[in-house]
């Protein structure tokens, strides 16, 4: 994932809110509901301290009527504030639906770019780290949508109508009070909230970095086994946990700050209110009843008030993990479909590399002018030492990257001509590591073709010679593999891996050295069936064991980004040059390897 500054002070983008109103607008009459139940409860919740006014001053024992007149109004009182609750559940049931909806589309939209972003980016990503930007910012969204909504805007809507009530009934005085309270509280939350946002987004990044540690060590729990290397592990993880704890102090000492200066100014704003209705009732300009509407009104206002500094807060930390989350939405990916891009459709499945040359880096360069031919039926290997760039050719091919220069051709159409889709669906690859989904041999199986029935599920397991050691598990083909594929052998892996290729029936197929961590025997007995089942299709096979790939019909040699020598297998042993090197090098290492074992037995 490409380096972003979780604790930078740069103001998260407001205008996010915009970008979620395409959400609200697919529930358009659930919106509209929704906003009626909110203006009809603002509008019960004003009416109870007028109410109370009423009733307050109908208990005046001068005054006639005493039990008609206070019971009537005693029962609108009660109504309004039944209302006022009962309005407010019916204005969050009915936007429920739009709230998760929205989630859940952009929830979607997230998971569908992260696949179709490029493989650079998933090779430097940090999955802890963006798993937790995706739950932060799907969490942000229901967050936003539901206070900034029905807490900001009906608060505002609320001291708007408090304002009018008491210009009306007493002065300006009084209402420009309210306003003026208002204004200093908001002012010193926005404020406060604005500095403690580094704190904040470093609390993230920490909880980032820290998740990432965790999840990294317990994906490798193998290889800290190996190493005995628990203790290193603690020690790191612990090291991130005490950076996130110092930061999360840092942000509760700042939430204390904002906490204290919004209780200071609510407690003042009453104090002030009060004594100015005080002073009325003394001089009996107002009523007794005026005095509690008063009242009523400055402890109404400041609960949602007080709430909604809490609401700024979450707002304002909810943006920023939205704008981490809408951050990787903005990635733009390196391999895209060209605006004419077609279907590749092959019925002659050739392959041509013509003078290609590739880097990952500038400084760095992998191919060099490579080009060779593997016509439609025919197999071809490439082998050559590490480095050679016998594995980037297969990226190429699949178009994980584009080359720098040249062409890769299938069928005489330019993979850049055509949807990387119907281009991968042409081909079945089994690569080196085979890594496996978290769930049972038939899943990983059936995941070459979903759609495939439980016959030819078993019989691409049978063909590759996965038969009989599924029927030796108690669960059989419903036998959980573990994450990533731990709970099976690595040759079970590669047999799982070539089963699910069998049941793509690509094509064109790739292997990537992908028998390479089976044993010698297993090896022959599935390089046996592969030939078998894929007779006459176009293979291309990236090999270690030369063995594997005696029967080519043409071996392609590589070495430091360049084809040194190509032909069949007797004809590049003749040559005496880098193939027959190679050749003579795995044999006496076999040799080797055979002694060994003679002299153990």
């Amino acid at each position: 994932m490409r380096p972003q500054n979780d604790y930078s002070e740069t103001a998260p983008n407001w205008r996010i809110v915009f970008a979620l109103i395409p959400y609200l607008l697919e529930f358009k009459g659930r919106v509209v509901i929704a906003m009626a139940f909110l203006i009809g409860a603002k509008l019960a919740n004003v009416a109870v301290p007028v109410v109370l006014k009423y009733i307050v001053d109908d208990l005046d024992v001068e005054k006639s009527e005493i039990i008609t007149v206070p019971l009537l109004l005693l029962f609108t009182y009660g109504l309004l504030r039944f209302g006022t609750v009962f309005l407010g559940e019916m204005r969050d049931a009915v936007f429920a639906r739009v709230t998760e909806r929205a989630m859940r589309r952009v929830g979607l939209r997230v998971f569908q770019h992260l696949h179709n972003l490029d493989l650079n980016f998933h090779l430097s990503r940090k999955t802890g780290g963006l798993s937790r930007d995706i739950e932060r910012g799907t969490s942000g969204i229901s967050f936003l949508l539901r206070f900034l909504l029905f807490n900001i805007f009906p608060t505002l809507l609320e001291i708007a109508m408090v304002a009018v009530i008491l210009l009306a009934q007493f002065s300006a005085v009084f209402a420009l009070g309210i306003v003026l309270s208002v204004l200093l509280y908001i002012g010193f939350s926005v404020w406060v909230t604005e500095w403690r946002t580094k704190f904040v987004r470093e609390t993230n990044e920490q909880d980032n970095r820290s998740n990432t540690r965790a999840i990294d060590s317990l994906l490798n729990y193998e290889t800290v086994k190996y190493f005995n290397n628990e203790s290193y592990e603690e020690k790191l993880y612990d090291k991130n946990l005490e950076a996130w704890e110092k930061s999360r102090l840092k942000n509760r000492l700042s939430l204390t700050v904002l906490n204290s200066g919004q209780a200071l100014i609510i407690a003042g704003s009453m104090t002030a209110m009060m004594v100015m209705a005080a002073s009325r009732v003394a001089d009996e300009s107002i009523t007794l009843g005026e005095f509690v509407m008063v009242n009523a009104f400055m402890i109404q206002l400041f609960i949602p008030l007080n709430f909604l500094g809490f609401v700024y807060r979450e707002i304002r930390q909810s943006l920023i993990n939205i704008e981490r989350m809408f951050g990787l939405l903005s990635e733009k990916a390196a391999i895209v479909d060209s605006a004419e891009a077609k279907e590749l459709n092959v019925s002659n499945p050739s392959i041509h590399f013509d003078n290609v040359s590739f880097s990952y880096q500038a400084n760095r360069q992998i191919l060099n002018g490579v080009s060779f031919d593997v016509p439609a039926g025919k197999k071809v290997a490439i082998v050559g030492g590490s480095g050679a760039g016998k594995s980037t050719i297969a990226r190429l091919l699949f178009r994980f990257y584009d080359v720098d220069s040249g062409s890769v051709k299938i069928d005489n159409h330019d993979i850049r001509d055509v949807t990387q889709q119907s281009l991968r669906r042409a081909i079945g690859v089994v690569p080196q590591d085979t890594v496996l989904f978290n769930d049972t041999i038939f899943y990983n199986i059936a995941y070459g073709c979903p759609s495939a029935d439980e016959s030819q599920v078993k019989n691409a397991a049978k063909m590759a010679n996965l038969e009989e050691f599924i029927e030796t598990l108690p669960q059989r083909y419903e036998t959980m593999v573990g994450e990533r594929g731990l709970k099976v052998s690595g040759g079970e892996k590669q047999r799982i891996a070539i089963a699910r290729t069998l049941l793509k029936s690509p094509s064109i197929l790739l292997f990537d050295e992908a028998t390479s961590a089976l044993d010698s025997q297993t090896e022959k007995t599935i390089l046996s069936t592969i030939n078998s089942a894929f007779k006459g299709r176009t293979a291309l096979v990236i090999a270690h064991r030369l063995s594997t790939i005696m029967d080519a019909d043409k071996i392609i040699v590589m070495d430091h980004g360049h084809i040194i020598e190509q032909g069949e297998h007797i004809q590049l042993l003749a040559q005496n040059g880098k193939y027959a090197e190679l050749w003579r090098h795995q044999q006496e290492e076999e040799e080797a390897q055979n002694r060994i074992e003679s002299q153990s037995t």
